[in-house]
């Protein structure tokens, strides 16, 4: 299968590594992977942030460059559903352009959703032999609702102690915008956040958006922990020929 790889800005401009595993995992499945160097942001942080009109010039710059390809995967809950779920909301008033989204929008997945849902695997020949929570995004629960998608994908892997995350439901409190609007609930939020994580014993903390492993990356960080924050697919991408 041909798929078109959306990276999103985030992680093109912080985490160019995830990229990388998502093609490495994506390759090892046996498919095509291209990257459409035109692609830039999905809109997210400006419809966030109440910039619809911002936004929308980014709906359209997708639309043109994804159009005609049969499958665009992205390693980010978040941004895939900015696209799922907002595209059809901010393009509402432009008949043409929706009929567009409308017709894209069901060819958009994210990373997990994509392996497990599309090509019905939970097995990626993974190997990696450490103690790996999960943290889910609010994206990943409630805009996209994977569901246990993620952990499957991480309990096949070979030689994982993986072990689940107390109250995973909650916030992470990043928010994009949210945690610089509101940093003192943003860091109440973090802190029960990291509780929740160390109580774990984990080395490893993971997740399918990159914003959320960020901001509690940081969190682990400063208080010296020796956790370390990796996205979904960089674990994934790890082999025991590689070990």
């Amino acid at each position: 299968m041909k798929i078109s790889l959306f990276i999103t800005c985030f992680n093109d401009t912080l985490f160019p590594q995830t990229g990388r595993a998502a093609v490495e995992v994506l390759e090892r499945l046996g498919h095509e992977v291209e990257f459409r160097p035109e692609q830039t942001c999905c809109g997210q942080m400006h419809s966030n942030s109440g910039y619809p009109a911002e936004a929308l010039t980014l709906v359209r710059r997708f639309v043109d460059t994804f159009r005609d390809v049969p499958m665009i995967v992205v390693p980010s809950t978040s941004c895939t559903t900015t696209i799922r779920v907002q595209y059809p909301r901010l393009a509402a008033d432009d008949p043409a352009l929706l009929d567009e989204v409308k017709t894209l929008v069901p060819r958009v997945f994210e990373f997990s959703q994509f392996i497990t849902e599309i090509l019905g695997l939970n097995d990626v020949g993974a190997y990696y032999p450490h103690r790996v929570t999960y943290h889910a995004s609010c994206n990943s629960l409630r805009g996209l609702k994977l569901g246990d998608a993620p952990k499957n994908l991480l309990q096949a892997v070979r030689g994982i102690d993986f072990v689940d995350l107390p109250a995973i439901e909650e916030c992470c409190g990043f928010g994009g915008t949210f945690a610089i609007k509101n940093a003192e609930v943003s860091t109440a939020m973090l802190a029960d956040k990291m509780r929740a994580v160390l109580a774990t014993g984990a080395e490893v903390v993971t997740a399918g958006d990159n914003s959320c492993l960020m901001h509690i990356a940081g969190g682990l960080s400063r208080l010296q922990t020796g956790v370390r924050a990796m996205h979904l697919a960089e674990i994934l991408a790890c082999t025991e020929a590689a070990a």
